[in-house]
């Protein structure tokens, strides 16, 4: 599914929000490995699970055809600085939710572009009849889960000692997710 795209300023950088395209596959690519590197708030360290020029190109064409699914990116300068995506399920008892995802190049945090990405994503579930969204967080991340529960998201749940992080202890993952009557 495609969005409408949106131009924002923000602490005095503006930035574009728009749907991905083929062409953003390499660049996809490339950034989501620097992004694992820069942050433990991710599944994934550096390298993991990862996806190259042609795994990109067919998500985004998976994700341009499905109703259910939208893949969003943040540009400053003709250069993609962060991403998110909606995956739903096409299995009838899941098919009025999706699961968000999202992550920004350290260098641009601070200038609300996980927070647009996330709201444009929510303005898209509500305008297409999908009910709920659903998310995991680190529950280190504080930054993140207050904004989602600005947006109207609720703990659903605790994944207990689920990721085991640089410093060797375990971590516990909060479930979110927000409804939308």
């Amino acid at each position: 599914m495609k969005i409408n795209k949106q131009e924002i300023n923000v602490n005095g950088a503006t930035y574009i929000i728009r749907s991905a395209i083929h062409k953003d596959a390499r660049a996809l690519s490339e950034i989501r490995l620097q992004i694992d590197e820069e942050t433990q708030n991710l599944d994934r360290e550096k390298g993991e699970d990862f996806i190259d020029i042609q795994g990109f190109e067919q998500l985004i064409k998976a994700d341009i055809e499905n109703k259910r699914n939208l893949f969003l990116v943040a540009v400053v300068h003709d250069r993609i600085v962060g991403f998110s995506r909606c995956e739903g399920n096409q299995l009838k008892r899941f098919a009025h939710k999706v699961e968000f995802g999202v992550c920004v190049l350290k260098d641009y945090w601070g200038y609300g572009i996980g927070k647009n990405l996330l709201k444009e994503s929510i303005a898209w579930t509500d305008s297409n009849g999908i009910k709920k969204i659903t998310l995991n967080v680190l529950e280190t991340n504080e930054k993140a889960i207050n904004l989602y529960k600005q947006f109207g998201f609720k703990t659903e749940g605790i994944l207990e000692n689920d990721k085991v992080l640089s410093d060797g202890l375990y971590y516990n993952t909060l479930v979110m997710g927000r409804f939308n009557v």
